[in-house]
């Protein structure tokens, strides 16, 4: 185990991606499940994304996913990654996620993100348009207001059960929603580990930007990005192949489907521009083997200073996903739990 991987937080990312031949609830329930397995394994925190209207994509309503993966889960950290803030009012997310810390005590995170939806269609069925991202400083503002009740619009409103609970908020962001985070004192998540040079930028940013606040006294940087490992480099490239795939059908013909099994995309004939597209799906990302990965996501933490990798992988095998997120702890040297082991008491750090 690397000394630098030792010191660094692994948390898992999941997005609820539907695959051929199984249906959007059998997604849903794959997550929770994901979820005990990242448990079981050491991971420090595992969160669930919002997509509206995404074919291929079964996650829309992140806090309520939330409470199913924590009501599953017995020690490790559940949270958002993120609740798309212009789509909601921020008293209602405070009250959501009043509601899930108060089921589940010191083990709820609150991940923000400033993306609306990507169509205007999606903008005009959930009431919001493009127009909203520009005002996420003010709506994060606000709804940190309704958490510590210091946002009074009137004097008999109160965001309950929220009101006095310490949800940790984290800033999903880049540029200058990164700019914000550090205004407002906040963690930070930021991706992808593609591209490298960007990333240093945007942390070193925001890091010369933060300003100590309530809610953290320290810049926090979680890293996020997909990393694949397997036994041999072929084996974590296949892991690679669905989501590669079903992102190239997605730039030329419009649409996100299921995730395939890579043996079948592999005999399929491409047109030039989805072998293009489908080739760069698959680069950039850190996969490969025990040694291959360990280099690249030492190189990524030293880089970035990174406080914690925050881990996606989509894919059709589930073993073969289980399997490299086994093999990915190992290499963090994460301690295996047994199912529904309890610490004595709650983690309350970032």
């Amino acid at each position: 185990m690397s000394s630098l991987l030792g010191s660094t937080r692994f948390s898992f990312l999941d997005r609820s991606r539907t695959r051929d031949g199984y249906d959007g609830p059998q997604a849903l329930r794959d997550t929770v499940a994901l979820a005990r397995t990242a448990e079981t394994l050491g991971y420090h925190r595992f969160w669930v994304s919002e997509h509206h209207s995404v074919p291929g994509v079964a996650g829309s309503a992140p806090t309520v996913l939330a409470a199913a993966a924590a009501a599953a889960t017995a020690t490790i950290r559940i949270g958002t990654g993120g609740v798309m803030l212009p789509n909601h009012q921020p008293l209602v997310v405070a009250e959501q996620f009043g509601v899930l810390a108060s089921l589940f005590p010191g083990r709820i995170d609150m991940g923000l993100g400033r993306s609306v939806g990507f169509t205007d269609g999606i903008r005009r069925a959930l009431g919001r348009d493009k127009g909203d991202a520009q005002g996420f400083a003010a709506q994060l503002a606000e709804l940190l207001g309704w958490m510590d009740g210091s946002q009074r619009v009137h004097p008999q409103v109160h965001a309950h059960p929220a009101e006095g609970l310490r949800v940790p908020p984290y800033v999903l962001a880049t540029g200058e929603g990164a700019a914000v985070a550090a205004a407002a004192g906040l963690p930070l998540v930021v991706g992808d580990l593609r591209g490298r040079g960007k990333l240093v930028r945007a942390v070193e940013e925001y890091r010369g930007g933060f300003r100590p606040s309530a809610w953290s006294k320290r810049p926090y940087v979680i890293v996020a990005g997909t990393v694949a490992v397997a036994g041999t480099a072929q084996e974590a490239r296949r892991l690679l192949i669905p989501e590669a795939w079903s992102m190239a059908q997605a730039r030329t013909r419009g649409s996100f489907p299921p995730l395939m099994p890579a043996e079948r995309i592999e005999a399929l004939t491409m047109t030039e521009k989805e072998r293009g597209l489908f080739e760069d799906g698959l680069s950039g990302h850190l996969a490969g083997t025990r040694e291959t990965v360990t280099a690249e996501l030492e190189r990524a933490v030293e880089e970035t200073g990174a406080d914690e990798v925050l881990v996606t992988t989509s894919t059709y095998d589930r073993d073969a996903l289980v399997d490299s997120m086994a093999r990915l702890a190992g290499i963090a040297g994460l301690r295996r739990q047994s199912p529904g082991f309890r610490r004595g008491r709650p983690d309350k750090g970032p």
